[in-house]
């Protein structure tokens, strides 16, 4: 039985379907929801690291999802920004960290060579948590 939903949101409309999945999903079984962001760290080796979005970009992200989660009947919410060069294994690790037994997530529609040099995401996430990994679209 589900009871610790994760759900990653970016802003995208491809967060915003993987995130009334898993508020409907959490409305449903009545777990707890936690909806984080992986505010990207970009920059380092010769210069400064410079975060994706602002504190208050990442908390403002985060503040609507809630909402909208809240709008949708998940009543048990949580969120949290991990900061991270890299968003699947933060994910993961986020997960394992807080006892998720699910995570819910939207994927983009990448195909052929843009799939293969950009990646996904999502297809990492699935291929390496530890939990159940639903991907929306």
């Amino acid at each position: 039985m589900t009871k610790k939903i994760l759900c990653p949101v970016d802003g995208t409309d491809h967060a915003e379907v993987g995130l009334m999945h898993a508020a409907e999903l959490a409305k449903l079984t009545g777990a707890h929801l936690t909806i984080c962001a992986v505010n990207l760290a970009l920059g380092g080796a010769r210069g400064p690291t410079i975060n994706q979005w602002t504190d208050e970009e990442a908390q403002a992200l985060l503040d609507r999802a809630e909402a909208a989660a809240r709008a949708a009947g998940a009543t048990d919410t949580a969120t949290a920004v991990l900061i991270s060069r890299s968003a699947a294994p933060a994910i993961i690790a986020y997960a394992e960290e807080i006892g998720a037994d699910q995570i819910v997530m939207g994927t983009g529609d990448k195909r052929g060579v843009k799939r293969l040099v950009l990646g996904s995401v999502a297809a990492e996430v699935a291929g390496q948590a530890g939990c159940t990994v639903t991907v929306a679209r």
